[in-house]
């Protein structure tokens, strides 16, 4: 693939900031981008079957809400909100909230529609996008995040 993932800064819901991908050098990343609220229940089931392959232990595991800018009142009662549905602290940990230019997030990233989840492997090291995809892991990608 050889894109580079973009640099991006949001807040998880443990109020903590965090770039991404540059807050994790460990170990590759899966990126779950989100971009509407109906899209949450599809991100736990792919969340479900990353872990259910154990892939919690080879990887940092990011689900990414991707909301338009808006003012700073609105943010911190949606954050609040998503705080107050979330209570365990490792979900928490691993769900950061991006406040951005959502069409301008979405050039960058090259994806045509904010109506489809996208996902990305991103190298730890490098931050080139190793594969990427749109709605479900399949079990060929989960054959392929096993091989890396």
């Amino acid at each position: 693939m050889g894109d580079v993932f973009p640099t991006i800064i949001g807040k998880n819901l443990n109020k903590e900031t965090i770039s991404i991908p540059n807050d994790f050098t460990q170990r590759n990343i899966i990126v779950i981008m989100a971009f509407q609220r109906w899209h949450q229940s599809t991100v736990d089931e792919m969340i479900r079957l990353l872990e259910l392959n154990n892939l919690q232990h080879y990887y940092d595991i990011i689900e990414v809400p991707v909301v338009q800018k808006m003012s700073w009142f609105r943010q911190r009662r949606l954050d609040a909100i998503m705080r107050a549905g979330i209570t365990d602290f490792e979900v928490r940990q691993r769900t950061v909230t991006v406040y951005t230019d959502k069409p301008a997030l979405l050039k960058s990233l090259s994806i045509t529609s904010d109506q489809k989840i996208c996902w990305y492997v991103v190298e730890s090291t490098t931050s080139k996008v190793l594969f990427k995809g749109v709605e479900l892991i399949s079990q060929s990608d989960l054959k392929r995040m096993n091989s890396l």
